[in-house]
């Protein structure tokens, strides 16, 4: 009986050291079809293996995501786009607790497709948001974080997008905007003409719109840089064909965990610490995806010379100049609307205030018409004494 009990134990402490190494272990990354989790994540899990570090990759909606468990658990890895990274920590209160290990060892890009050719700088875009329907993935995804942000660098133009609609998928989002005219499709991810959105862009006759203006790249978040311009892949090239390349922002990929010191246990965090050392240490090309044609795209991916970047910036302020006047002349529009509209909504209000009094009214005096011409209750009936025989 002694005997049971002992191995009930032992089972029980291993199963409770089990199930806290898969808890403390983990490598938080992105949707499980992305390239965090499906391609850069499996590389970093061997590498560590390799050094009796054992990880699983955890999927999660992404970067926000990511950091609230880091923040919760500080034992764990993540991935992150830098630039909602640096947004997320200038919220936290305590951004010490997390440590970025790796950064920029590959970048992310920023995407906009349409099918209106005429759009071909991000002023044009900027521009004309008010009159496009955007369509984006999920809203919690890192592609709506950075919409957002893009949105706070350019209020007067993205700032004004009336129509967001947020898809189930990026691949969704690219479907639902290039089945019309008048719609742009906006996702980040890195830049691989094998992947199945680049691939719908060029079966569906999207084009891309260049995410380059000069706000844009010298925003700093936190202090520090968060936008690159660069010459991206963005399909193969073909017999008689060559490849073809779009230029847009991108931001870098950020690796990340939390403090040592904000583990208490000291082999633990002894552990940690020889994790961090460990992933510092890595060349880069160790990290990326070892899959040939991914491997080759990255390293053909290239930040754009200092001249070309200016060129497309002055393409995007000159669009943003002759639409500026555009711009004033509908604001001044919408402006003289509402105020031609003011005295007709409070005319309705004075209409809407007599009636209900009167209303008021007339409800009192059927309420007190009733009390008059009720029938008084009748009284109940005095008991009689019947005579006994």
């Amino acid at each position: 009986m002694v005997g049971k009990r002992c191995l009930a134990a032992v089972i029980f402490v291993l199963a409770a050291g089990a199930a806290d190494q898969s808890f403390a272990s983990r490598i938080h990354t992105g949707d499980e079809t992305g390239t965090f989790h499906a391609r850069f994540c499996p590389e970093l899990v061997s590498i560590l293996g390799q050094s009796e570090l054992a990880y699983t990759c955890q999927a999660s909606t992404g970067t926000s995501a990511n950091v609230r468990e880091v923040m919760a658990s500080p034992s764990d890895l993540a991935y992150a786009q830098l630039d909602i990274f640096a947004r997320e920590l200038e919220r936290l209160d305590g951004a010490g607790a997390i440590i970025p290990i790796r950064k920029d060892d590959a970048r992310q890009c920023l995407f906009a497709v349409t099918k209106r050719r005429e759009l071909q700088s991000f002023g044009e875009l900027s521009a004309l948001a008010p009159e496009l329907k955007f369509h984006l993935p999920p809203e919690d995804s890192n592609s709506s974080g950075t919409f957002r942000i893009l949105q706070e660098i350019d209020p007067a133009g993205l700032g004004r997008a009336a129509a967001v609609q947020h898809e189930a998928s990026a691949e969704d989002a690219i479907r639902a905007a290039l089945a019309s005219e008048n719609a742009v499709a906006f996702f980040v991810e890195f830049p691989n003409p094998n992947d199945t959105r680049f691939t719908l862009v060029r079966e569906l006759g999207g084009h891309f719109v260049p995410i380059i203006d000069r706000e844009i790249l010298r925003h700093h978040i936190g202090g520090e840089k968060v936008y690159f311009a660069q010459e991206t892949q963005v399909s193969n090239a073909e017999w008689l064909k060559s490849a073809r390349k779009a230029v847009t922002a991108c931001t870098p990929m950020v690796l990340f965990t939390g403090a040592p010191e904000k583990i208490t246990e000291p082999k633990a965090r002894q552990d940690h610490e020889d994790m961090i050392a460990t992933v510092r240490a890595l060349r880069t090309e160790m990290l990326l995806p070892q899959e040939s044609t991914f491997a080759r795209i990255l390293a053909r991916t290239k930040e754009l010379s200092a001249s070309s970047a200016e060129k497309l910036m002055q393409a995007s302020e000159r669009a943003k100049e002759r639409a500026r006047p555009y711009i004033q002349d509908a604001k001044e529009v919408t402006e003289r609307a509402i105020e031609a509209a003011k005295p007709t909504l409070d005319k309705a209000k004075e209409y809407g205030r007599k009636f209900y009094e009167q209303a008021r009214e007339g409800l009192k005096g059927l309420m007190d018409s009733n009390s008059e011409t009720e029938p008084p209750a009748a009284q109940p009936e005095e008991p009689r004494n019947e005579p006994q025989q």
